[in-house]
């Protein structure tokens, strides 16, 4: 009892600093010395993770490709099912980030299951080369999703735009202008506001919350273009849209919820500013679909119920949907410049989210030496890893320089984005999987024995389909222009990551060693 009454007098701070102390010789074990301070709570590592799926951004930036493939019914059918397949996803991530709570995620991960926590030499060559093409890959996924985001947001800015002047039509070099000052402001917020980014977290989900209220309730009232029954704004399906067969057509418009919680796994990256990141970051993650689930019913509801006419949204400048609807509905530019302003407000900490979250995966995989001048990317600046989130910021606006010879190539990237991501959450899942779940079986928070090997199976059959449904082309017939270039960028990228490995990275001596299942100890 005297010792349960010295804990309880015990100053906040110094309570802080011990836990932090525990957590950091965890890190230790897992082959890492900290390099961050935990900042981070339970809370504010759930709204960033609500900050990066955005749901106004996530569903409203590609609502035009819902709506080919088949409006309504797919929009909100298509919603349910994602959120359980990703409920599946998220489960598995979660139980991995419990086990190793480091920044270095799946590339970590890989490793740790494909060497099955043996020294031997043939083991570990082989894991070094599963995790560093895991790790490149997923490097490439981090940055070409911010890309994704950015540039959205700045089509989005045009699309808003084209509410107030019908007539102009921004050139692509202006479009590019708008997308790099995004970059360079997103950056600036970011570096001058390290210490005050879990505030912006929580800034980031109440600017969510109201803006799905907002919309919600602008859409209900005015609804100028006029109101479906429940019949057609739950139900109605036209398949002829997108060209595909009529049942294939629905799963087209899986790919707004599919892009909206695509990625949510980026949060592992922040374990390592996260106090108790083997409890807290596997909850954010199991949190974020059912609260992102209902947020996305809030903001998608009143869309369909308030429709205008699909030929009419088909035509919408630079193939945005969300500013076209919401002035037709509200029918008033003044109302629709103000709701989308909140969008742009859900946007802009979308891409921070997404950004910091890049910086921290881009500075995780530089400090075990697995891209040139790692030193450099590694290096720290008042204790945050700003060569890496220059590099990243960088990389987005070189990438973007793409769109000026062929926005077919660019569409490339972006959907790369998405399926890089996938392609990282994958192989450590079913590595993990196939290895009987021994190592995620000992973590703090686990499935256990029935639901978590089901969750695996459903996650790893639904990011299968996903790999091929984000590298096919939304519509036919696929023109030079609609044809979905994703897979062939994605092959040249995984080429370079084996031709790094073999004249760089093999000889970096990737400084990862196996962990026996039971060396990490979460007692305390």
């Amino acid at each position: 009892m005297k010792e349960t009454n010295e804990k309880a007098d015990e100053p906040l701070a110094t309570s802080h600093t011990r836990r932090a102390s525990i957590e950091d010789m965890r890190l230790s074990e897992l082959g890492y010395v900290a390099s961050f301070q935990r900042t981070r709570s339970f809370k504010t590592i759930l709204f960033m993770t609500l900050a990066i799926a955005a749901v106004p951004y996530g569903l409203g930036g590609p609502l035009l490709v819902g709506i080919i493939g088949g409006g309504p019914l797919s929009l909100f059918v298509g919603l349910l099912v994602v959120l359980v397949l990703d409920g599946a996803v998220a489960l598995s991530l979660a139980e991995l980030s419990s086990r190793y709570p480091t920044s270095a995620g799946p590339y970590y991960w890989t490793f740790q299951l494909a060497s099955g926590g043996s020294a031997n030499l043939n083991s570990r060559s082989r894991a070094v080369l599963y995790s560093y093409l895991n790790g490149w890959i997923w490097l490439i996924g981090n940055w070409t999703i911010a890309l994704s985001v950015n540039f959205g947001f700045a089509s989005l800015i045009a699309g808003t735009i084209a509410i107030y002047i019908p007539d102009w039509t921004a050139t692509e070099w202006q479009l590019l202008l708008i997308f790099y000052c995004i970059c360079l402001l997103t950056f600036a917020i970011c570096f001058l506001s390290d210490r005050f980014l879990p505030m912006v977290d929580t800034a980031a989900a109440t600017t969510t919350l109201v803006t799905v209220v907002a919309i919600a309730i602008a859409l209900s009232v005015t609804a100028k273009a006029g109101r479906h029954d429940a019949a057609y704004a739950l139900g109605h399906y036209d398949g002829s849209l997108s060209g595909y067969p009529t049942g294939f057509s629905f799963f087209i418009g899986l790919l707004p919820p599919a892009y909206t919680f695509s990625a949510i796994g980026m949060i592992t990256s922040m374990a390592e500013e996260c106090r108790h990141p083997e409890k807290e970051v596997p909850k954010a993650l199991m949190s974020v679909i059912p609260i992102g689930g209902v947020a996305a019913l809030f903001f998608l509801l009143p869309i369909c119920f308030t429709l205008p006419p699909v030929e009419d949204i088909l035509a919408a400048p630079y193939s945005q949907a969300l500013p076209y609807i919401v002035h037709t509905v509200m029918g008033t530019r003044a109302g629709a410049v103000i709701i989308m302003t909140f969008v742009f407000g859900v946007t802009l900490f979308c891409s921070i989210s997404i950004t910091i979250t890049a910086s921290r995966c881009t500075f995780a995989f530089s400090r075990d030496k697995a891209v040139p001048f790692w030193s450099l990317w590694s290096s720290m600046y008042h204790r945050q890893p700003f060569a890496a989130l220059v590099l990243v910021t960088v990389v987005e606006m070189l990438l973007g320089l793409i769109n000026l010879g062929s926005s077919s190539a660019f569409t490339a990237f972006v959907s790369v984005g998405v399926v890089a991501l996938a392609l990282g959450y994958i192989i450590p899942i079913t590595t993990s999987l196939f290895n009987g779940r021994r190592e995620v079986s000992v973590a703090p928070w686990n499935a256990g024995p029935w639901l978590g090997p089901v969750a695996n199976v459903v996650a790893i059959l639904w990011i299968s389909f996903e790999l091929v449904l984000f590298s096919m082309p939304t519509s036919l017939p696929v023109t030079e222009v609609s044809m979905n270039y994703a897979s062939v960028v994605l092959t040249g990228f995984a080429g370079l990551g084996v031709i790094f490995y073999y004249t760089y990275g093999r000889k970096s001596k990737f400084p990862l060693s196996p962990i026996p299942i039971d060396s990490t100890s979460y007692s305390c």
